[in-house]
């Protein structure tokens, strides 16, 4: 008999894909999900790309009974149900930590009296605040800021004793900064979900991803990643809009390769217990990615560089993956470009209803930008 995966947060970007994943692999598949209309549209309709086998429960991670429903005769659980996005978690500070720090305590309370034999937790690379920095002498600095005073006067970078850092690999080693509310909502799900792991004797991994994307994501939401909101800039004809100088780092991941690092993380035993960065390894300008989502889209569109610093936001950070690699045979398979290009073919099809100016005057009203 096939055992029961539960996936909160199942008919989502980053669920669906782990969920034909697992139905490949010979497993049962059941899916909880509010459908948020934010990701999902005011219909709230079962989404198409969702597989057919996947058994959908309509609910919301906050209602510890239909948690307790969702979990009947489940061994497995991928806990990636949260409020997305850094931005709008600096003023809708009550319903994130209400969906992501509330939902996830109340499933930890529904899994003590389960028979779940295992937990993976989606965490986020947004816990470490600015990435990891090396000085001219070598010296490995994990704890560097930016001051508003610099930030108002557009020195974007970070500096030590007056001399420039350059960032570097960030790897699980360090201390997290939590620089918005979205970052320290996503380390409450981590480190509820190790504490309770531990405490009830059920393995549990957190994964930390980097920036997720590819099919499936939601282009209507102005809140989702980097690349999704471009994309429906673009597929509208207008420019994305990016902050700061477009000069900052970031570690791009295709969700396949994600969604294979939850089954790796569900299948090892050396995972119990830890927690991993999943990212791709390197890391890219947001100005370049622009510029090459709208070339291998067609559009002739240049980014519009807003030189404006958005509150919650970090300069540089991408991942180092050598415990991934090193515990989980994690390697990532799919290369940029190659993402990009099955990612523009998929967006030939899509409508986006773009609301990233108002998603930008929601926070310019509220002194969130500089």
């Amino acid at each position: 008999m096939s055992k029961k995966v539960l996936i909160t947060g199942g008919a989502g970007f980053i669920g669906s894909h782990l969920a034909d994943d697992l139905l490949k692999e010979g497993y049962e598949v059941r899916a909880l999900d509010c459908l948020s209309p934010q990701v999902h549209g005011e219909k709230r309709d079962r989404p198409n790309y969702l597989h057919k086998d996947v058994e959908l429960i309509i609910g919301d991670i906050r209602d510890k009974e239909i948690v307790s429903l969702a979990l009947q005769d489940v061994s497995i659980v991928f806990h990636l149900a949260s409020m997305v996005g850094v931005g709008q978690s600096m003023y809708e500070i009550r319903k994130y930590t209400d969906v992501n720090n509330l939902g996830t305590a109340i499933l930890m309370e529904c899994l003590i009296d389960s028979s779940v034999e295992k937990l993976i937790t989606a965490s986020s690379m947004s816990i470490y605040g600015e990435g990891a920095y090396q000085d001219g002498f070598g010296t490995i600095h994990h704890n560097s800021k930016r001051y508003v005073s610099d930030l108002k006067n557009k020195k974007w970078e970070l500096y030590n004793d007056g001399q420039e850092l350059q960032p570097v690999p960030t790897s699980e080693n360090k201390v997290p900064a939590l620089s918005s509310v979205y970052a320290l909502s996503k380390y409450d799900q981590e480190r509820l979900s190790l504490i309770t792991g531990e405490a009830y004797n059920i393995p549990t991994t957190a994964l930390r991803f980097f920036n997720v994307y590819g099919t499936r994501q939601a282009l209507s939401n102005p809140y989702t990643g980097v690349l999704a909101i471009f994309a429906s800039r673009f597929i509208n004809n207008k420019p994305p809009v990016i902050f700061e100088d477009g000069n900052q780092q970031r570690d791009f991941i295709h969700v396949s390769d994600v969604a294979r690092a939850c089954v790796l993380a569900m299948e090892s035993e050396k995972a119990n217990g830890e927690v991993f960065n999943i990212g791709s390894g390197k890391q890219y300008k947001i100005s370049f990615v622009a510029q090459k989502l709208a070339h291998v889209m067609g559009k002739e569109i240049k980014p519009e560089i807003s030189g404006e610093y958005r509150v919650g936001d970090i300069r540089h950070c991408f991942g180092d993956i050598s415990k991934a690699r090193k515990l989980l045979s994690f390697e990532p398979q799919k290369n940029f470009d190659d993402g990009l290009l099955e990612l523009s073919q998929w967006l030939e099809h899509q409508i986006a209803n773009d609301s990233i100016e108002k998603a930008n005057q929601e926070l310019s009203k509220r002194g969130l930008t500089i």
